[in-house]
């Protein structure tokens, strides 16, 4: 093993000696890559093609002992530091540039408790195999929309999914949680033990540690009504008037999107997409009028399993490869005026692959006080995302300029407020929007488990300690 020519946390460059990172690797039960060695290329993918930085050192961490050696290394040698569960997010913040990755991907454990109704899960584990596992026993937890997506990261933004009219979102389900702190100590944190650090987990992203476990709530979730329906561009402003007044009205147990797409056929549609967790009797009669409305292309509306529901959105979504640039805000109203613009710049996607996609939040997750849990935008709204996505490089400018364009005719019509999930990597100046009145409160928590920001490559709240 050479010399490493590796990246400071103040984004310095500087050397780190051979025999200093063997002792790291000499300490894992994991492995400890380097560029060049078997399992590196792949560790270093993430599910947004953009990204391509390559971490000095990458810690395939096997359990809790190895993030705790991993954390404490990078503090001591002052390496910028990643941490990468399932990858997932937009800004790529999992893999650094010539630092430390800490990849939780192998720890991927799953202990139900059939009887007590609770999981306890390892960070690695996407939200397709976790609820593999839940599923067994006929229960869930919320999750995503994606299945490709990570538990931890999904979880620690708030987690919206399609059991949050019903059960809350994914930080509502959260109990406990375990997790190294930036001076390497490891923690438990719930209700009742560190629950102020609980609070801001439940919502306030990877700033104050790696958690390396999540012991959630889990709930009865057999069978379910889903599927979506498909309608011509040409009809897309009726369709969404519909939709917008469909969506507001449904019982807890339904939840609907709806998107401005192509079809795999090539052909410019609009989308609701929509499901039922309850008896299916009545699901039907919910999902009646969606499902008589105009003349729709296509109905895949069925019953289906919860594991299959969560998969709805992946073959849109493909994990690695695809280039990816997204603006997202929240949406309390989905006026005319506001279709009018989304329908029109819609009509001018610069890819098949690209979409505007709209997500509304009700029901349960919206009786919870806004001060409970980090996450505090607890209103009735859509959260609504443009995505552009394409697969030749030298498009980006152009497809990086259409998305913001997009967004900045519709910002004058949202709340001002954003789902920091969705954020974008130059996004730091709408930190304050995601929290709202909650932000102070996580500032002071930054100052007390990470006042040097060794954790920063996140949604970042900045400590002032």
């Amino acid at each position: 093993m050479t010399d490493l020519r590796v990246v400071a946390s103040d984004g310095s460059e500087a050397i780190l000696e051979a025999t200093v990172a063997q002792g790291l690797a000499d300490s894992l039960r994991g492995r400890l890559l380097r560029c060049g060695e078997g399992g590196y290329e792949e560790a270093r993918k993430v599910w947004n093609g953009m990204i391509d930085r390559r971490p000095a050192l990458i810690a395939r961490c096997a359990g809790p002992a190895d993030v705790v050696a991993a954390v404490r290394f990078a503090r001591t040698h002052r390496l910028l530091l990643s941490v990468k569960g399932g990858g997932h997010n937009i800004t790529g913040n999992a893999v650094c540039e010539g630092g430390l990755m800490i990849d939780l991907s192998p720890m991927k454990s799953v202990r139900v408790d059939p009887a007590g109704h609770t999981a306890r899960a390892e960070a690695g584990l996407t939200w397709g195999e976790y609820n593999r596992e839940t599923q067994a026993f006929g229960l869930a937890s919320t999750g995503g929309v994606v299945s490709t997506t990570g538990i931890a990261g999904l979880t620690l933004g708030g987690g919206l999914g399609w059991l949050m009219g019903k059960h809350g979102l994914s930080c509502d389900n959260l109990i406990s949680a375990d997790l190294v702190t930036a001076e390497g100590e490891l923690l438990s944190a719930s209700a009742e033990r560190h629950p102020e650090l609980f609070w801001g987990l439940r919502g306030g992203g990877g700033n104050f540690g790696v958690v390396t476990s999540f012991e959630y709530k889990l709930h009865p979730v057999g069978p379910v009504l889903a599927g979506m329906v498909l309608h011509p561009m040409a009809k897309a402003k009726e369709v969404l008037r519909f939709y917008r007044d469909f969506a507001r009205n449904c019982p807890d147990e339904a939840l609907a999107a709806a998107a401005l797409m192509t079809s795999p056929e090539g052909q410019p549609v609009v989308a609701i997409i929509v499901s039922y967790i309850g008896d299916s009797r009545t699901g039907e009669a919910v999902l009646a009028p969606l499902r008589k409305f105009g003349s729709p292309l296509l109905d895949t509306i069925a019953p289906t399993s919860y594991v299959q529901l969560n998969t709805l959105f992946d073959a849109a979504v493909p994990y690695g490869g695809v280039q990816r640039y997204w603006k997202s805000s929240f949406l309390s109203e989905l006026g005319d005026e506001l279709l009018d613009i989304m329908i029109a710049r819609s009509a001018k996607m610069l890819s098949p692959m690209s979409m505007v996609l709209f997500f509304h939040m009700h029901g349960a997750a919206t009786r919870v006080d806004p001060k409970e849990t980090a996450f505090g935008l607890r209103h009735d709204q859509w959260d609504y995302d443009v995505i552009s996505q394409w697969s030749d490089p030298a498009e980006t400018a152009d497809h990086i300029q259409w998305t913001r364009e997009f967004w900045t005719a519709v910002e004058p019509f949202a709340t001002g407020e954003v789902y920091v999930n969705h954020l974008d990597a130059e996004e730091g100046t709408r930190i304050r929007a995601a929290y709202s009145d909650n932000y102070g409160r996580l500032v002071a928590l930054k100052n007390k488990y990470d006042r040097t920001n060794l954790f920063r490559l996140n949604q970042n709240i900045k400590p002032t300690a």
